[in-house]
């Protein structure tokens, strides 16, 4: 007896074109690959750094200005308030102390009585009085007399400590205030770095741009190439720190950051990238950081700015879109197009392969080369009568017998 069993469903997935299949593993390898590579800095420019385990911490009070200004704007404003809320307190208390040991809270009725400061009859009115000479209100109503020396101590310590804190705390906030580090929020760099030929040379390029129209006064430029080394000795090296030149040598790296300008290092035979091909590239964990300084031209303070591009974030084989165009009168650029790559063709090979392959095809070149400027070289009469041609060999024949049998005659006499 038969019975039907009831085959589940089967959902039939739809089937990419090849050249999607091939793609994909590795667009998902690369996206896993990203994952697992920790940034030293952040694109935004933030240090991805903590510090532990920092047992002096004794010396963040030594600078407790640069502590402060450090701090989060919440906790900045809480210590500020706190602050200036503990002095008000501690001197409207001594205030009240001073009117309590006198007897001036037990003659508040009396009018033949002297008080320290006339209209003070509690801690409240202590606390106004204390707000009043730090701030130098002054309001008139309550007003110290000259029946009171301890009082008068009491006032000019007050005024000394209380212009103090607010040096302190005044500049503290204005030196929060004014930092430079949003400024470096309208200096943009470009998402990805490329890698292509420029001038017949192998280079590493990325973009840079200025948002504002108030420009960084002394722009330069700095890259670093953070990688993990291990020496001939076996040291293991963590987060290994090298230069990029970026046209220190040149004057390059000094920018006129007024348009987006595209940033190039040459690879050579002193840059980290001379070993490097495409291939490498891809398989290697290694993360470039920039570095961006210049002045404020509005304040004159310096701003840094900072991003990195890891090795997933570096094309091979790009180049830069142009944003910079010719209008009416002036030059426009569209930020649009700020990170905008497009594809060109770049060999896969590294840098070091590309020159060796450039010299073994300049030899035979050079040859070629001689042997066209000595047959320029010969009258055109020469070169046309084969004559000519046949008398010259000869004459080049008998010269080198003659040299042969020189040497020989040489040889012989040096044997006897």
């Amino acid at each position: 007896m038969e019975q039907d069993v009831e085959s589940p469903s089967i959902i039939k997935q739809p089937k990419l074109p090849k050249q999607a299949r091939e793609d994909l593993p590795k667009q998902l390898a690369e996206r896993d690959r990203a994952k697992k590579i920790q940034r030293y800095v952040r694109k935004d420019g933030k240090c991805n750094v903590h510090h532990g385990n920092v047992t002096e911490k004794y010396r963040y009070l030594t600078d407790i200005f640069t502590t402060l200004v450090d701090l989060k704007w919440g906790l900045n404003l809480f210590i500020f308030v706190l602050v200036y809320t503990v002095t008000w307190l501690f001197f409207g208390f001594m205030w009240w102390l001073i009117a309590y040991l006198r007897g001036d809270l037990e003659h508040l009725s009396d009018n033949t009585w002297t008080p320290c400061v006339n209209n003070l009859n509690g801690f409240v009115t202590a606390f106004l009085f204390s707000i009043e000479t730090e701030t130098t209100i002054g309001y008139g109503y309550r007003v110290i007399t000259d029946k009171c020396p301890e009082g008068i101590l009491l006032l000019l310590i007050q005024s000394v400590l209380g212009s103090i804190v607010n040096a302190f705390m005044v500049g503290c906030m204005f030196v929060k205030i004014s930092q430079p580090k949003k400024r470096a929020e309208t200096l943009v760099f470009s998402t990805n770095a490329v890698i292509s030929m420029r001038d017949g040379r192998l280079c590493l390029m990325f973009r840079v741009g200025d948002l504002r129209n108030s420009h960084i006064v002394e722009a330069s430029i700095r890259a670093k190439l953070i990688k993990s080394k291990q020496t001939k000795e076996g040291e293991f090296i963590p987060l290994n720190q090298t230069d990029i030149n970026v046209g220190y040598n040149t004057g390059d790296d000094r920018l006129f950051l007024v348009s987006p300008l595209i940033i190039c290092h040459e690879i050579n035979q002193d840059s980290p990238f001379w070993e490097i091909s495409q291939a490498h590239l891809a398989k290697d964990e290694l993360e470039i950081v920039v570095i961006l300084e210049g002045m404020v031209e509005a304040t004159g303070m310096t701003c840094q700015a900072r991003s990195s591009y890891i090795g997933s974030e570096i094309k091979w084989g790009y180049r830069f879109t142009p944003v910079l165009t010719l209008e009416d009168g002036f030059y426009e650029v569209d930020y649009n197009s700020f990170h905008d790559i497009y594809e060109t063709n770049t060999p896969a090979c590294s840098a070091k392969e590309l020159a060796d392959m450039a010299n073994r095809t300049r030899l035979p070149l050079t040859w070629s080369l001689a042997s066209k400027l000595s047959q320029q070289g010969l009258p055109e009469a020469m070169q046309e009568d084969p004559d000519t041609k046949t008398s010259l060999d000869n004459q080049e024949r008998i010269q080198q017998t003659e040299r042969n049998g020189d040497i020989a005659n040489l040889e012989s006499e040096s044997k006897v």
